[in-house]
């Protein structure tokens, strides 16, 4: 594609000089791609130990619980949570797979992926495809819809129905986009290839196969476990992963200082770059989260694997000044609803409110 000029400098943001190799600000993304290459090699030891240290501990919380709610039901409800991080680790594997960046090929990727996809409740070449197309639009206000959190500008919100502002208040909603939302996804929206029903066979058999070995999974757990042991837990840990797994997808891009723009205005990298958050976790979420907070130098080159991005950071802390959000800072993102093209970020439905009276 072609890359126009760079962007007017802004806090923080420090690229590399390809022709002097110093630091300085106001040079295109698109300059660390080359830097960024050197991190993007797997690991064969370290992806299958990551995986290892994950499963294990999710098959031991899990087992924990179960056995827990032959004591009690609230005995099992703390024993759910670490199990549901690590299925959000898990997923977050998965994830690096459908970016062939767990493996050295596609092909033990794509495997790995589809089986995890039968325990994440993601019909892995469906959510590949959705998400592999987030990353090539992410912040391009013409082709915003497909693994996407929605959001409108102030003009297009102003533009609705009184039912169509009503509808995406209520969408916009912590309960729905952390709650309600989340379930509906995992459990309902994932069992048909939404979005591709005519993209072709591939994302059908990839949908009722996970569908099949999600099935199959829920039989075994229920014949070993007991159907309310079981389910009731599964529930629970799902329901709580999958929040997590929102939360965590929502706070990558919906921070006041985003990026969107406009098809002839938008630039691949720069999007990438500055309209992704590092999200600043203790060392502990970090590690569980598969250092997906450090989503910006994710989103400017997707091949490195997990475990190799914090080692970005450690050789090139200028990245790490770049779009901080810190773990109180992002509970407040939470009151950003619609984009201002004006004010070129995210803002609070007072503020929507407020330019579209001056407007």
């Amino acid at each position: 594609m072609t890359l126009h000029t760079a962007p007017p400098a802004r806090p923080g943001a420090f690229m590399p000089n390809e022709e002097s190799g110093e630091d300085r600000p106001g040079q295109p993304a698109v300059n660390w791609i080359r830097v960024l290459k050197r991190y993007r090699a797997p690991s064969l030891k370290r992806s299958w130990f990551e995986l290892i240290v994950t499963i294990v501990p999710l098959i031991a919380f899990w087992s924990a619980a179960i056995w827990a709610t032959s004591v009690s039901y609230w005995l099992a409800l703390p024993l759910c949570v670490p199990a549901a991080l690590f299925l959000v680790r898990l997923f977050l594997i998965q994830h690096d797979c459908s970016h062939s960046a767990f493996f050295k090929t596609r092909t033990a990727n794509d495997i790995v992926g589809r089986v995890l996809g039968v325990f994440t409740m993601t019909p892995y070449d469906a959510w590949k495809q959705s998400h592999l197309t987030h990353h090539a639009t992410h912040g391009n206000l013409k082709h915003r819809g497909v693994g996407d959190i929605i959001t409108l500008t102030v003009d297009e919100f102003n533009a609705l129905s009184f039912w169509g502002r009503f509808a995406y208040r209520i969408y916009r909603h912590p309960l729905v986009l952390f709650g309600f939302g989340p379930m509906y996804v995992f459990l309902l929206h994932h069992r048909l290839p939404v979005g591709f029903m005519t993209a072709g066979w591939r994302y059908w058999v990839s949908t009722m196969g996970a569908n099949i070995g999600l099935a199959l999974f829920v039989m075994g757990g229920v014949h070993l476990a007991g159907a309310t042991p079981f389910l009731a837990t599964y529930l629970v840990i799902t329901a709580l992963a999958a929040s997590i797994g929102v939360w965590l997808f929502y706070v990558q891009h919906q921070f006041e200082d985003t990026v969107w723009d406009t098809d002839e205005n938008w630039r691949l990298h720069d999007a990438a770059l500055y309209g992704s958050s590092y999200y600043v976790l203790p060392p502990a979420l970090q590690w569980m989260t598969a250092n997906i907070g450090i989503h910006h130098v994710h989103h400017l080159y997707s091949r490195i694997p997990f475990y190799r991005l914090h080692k970005v950071l450690r050789d090139h802390p200028e990245l790490g000044q770049i779009r901080r959000l810190t773990l109180l800072e992002s509970l407040k993102t939470t009151r950003l609803k619609l984009w201002c093209e004006n004010g070129r970020r995210l803002v609070t439905w007072k503020a929507a409110s407020k330019a579209a009276n001056a407007a």
